[in-house]
């Protein structure tokens, strides 16, 4: 996703400030760092985001910085910066309630294949596994149409001070963060049925592949497709364990990551809405 860039003007503390240009270089870091959703990417992706955040809670206790919000001509963008930090929290709440879903039905699972000997009714914990795991699904894909929709909002035109430039940037690389990690949570979206057409299907062939190879780096995807191939066979289950248990592993780094994240964001919205109320 495209990232959004601003031209700044001189009102911040300094534009030779360290804090300013750590933020400069951890914007560049991640915009540079964005591609494949992999377990690779992922997690230095959102560390980076989360010390981003925490430079720019540095930034607000600033004086000049302060002035600058509390200017009555950047009132309306300072509270489109708040609208859009809500909605982000939002997803962010999405992101680990279905991380926490499929970490349950995980555990579940390798629970269920510890105790059962045999293969009888395996087919059916298989299938109850998938449904939740669609279900999960469908509450990521509309928290991916709230994220464009603050990305729409980003794009609009306007005279912005240094200080709202900054914030606006930080608000487009957390959108591209967090659209890769719900990316990575849920995997791709599923093949139009217009793949039936010859240039289309030929298209569709090379996403699959693509596709295939962020599977094999992505723990969650990889226990998904190893599930599925066990209501074909059930002679897989030895490693479906071991598929189930390197995504449980990948769920929990996700989570303290994404708790983390949303800590630093509330506490950055709270130091905003503190400075436009004095």
């Amino acid at each position: 996703m495209a990232a959004s860039y601003h031209a700044r003007s001189n009102s911040l503390p300094s534009r030779q400030h360290p804090i300013v240009s750590q933020i400069d270089e951890n914007l560049n870091r991640l915009r540079a760092s964005q591609s494949a959703s992999t377990s690779s990417s992922i997690g230095p992706n959102l560390s980076g985001l989360q010390d981003l955040h925490e430079c720019v809670d540095v930034l607000l206790q600033f004086p000049l910085t302060q002035q600058a919000l509390a200017q009555d001509k950047q009132r309306e963008m300072v509270e489109e910066i708040l609208d859009g930090s809500l909605l982000l929290l939002d997803v962010c709440t999405t992101a680990k309630d279905a991380l926490l879903q499929t970490k349950e039905c995980t555990q579940e699972l390798q629970s269920i294949l510890r105790r059962r000997r045999g293969a009888e009714g395996l087919a059916n914990e298989f299938r109850k596994y998938l449904t939740s795991r669609k279900a999960m699904k469908r509450a990521i894909c509309k928290a991916l149409k709230n994220l464009k929709h603050i990305q729409n909002k980003l794009s609009t035109p306007g005279e912005n001070g240094a200080v709202i430039s900054i914030l606006r940037d930080v608000e487009a690389i957390t959108i591209s963060v967090l659209e890769s990690i719900l990316s990575f949570i849920s995997g791709p979206a599923a093949e139009s049925k217009s793949s039936r057409w010859p240039l289309v299907s030929k298209l569709m062939h090379q996403k699959k592949v693509m596709c295939e190879e962020e599977q094999k780096a992505n723990e969650i995807l990889s226990a998904e497709a190893a599930v599925r191939s066990c209501i074909k066979s059930v002679k897989r289950v030895e490693n479906v364990q071991k598929e189930l248990q390197s995504s449980e592993l990948s769920i929990q780094d996700l989570e303290e990551g994404l708790e983390t994240l949303s800590r630093r964001m509330i506490k950055t919205r709270v130091t905003v809405l503190n400075i436009i109320s004095c």
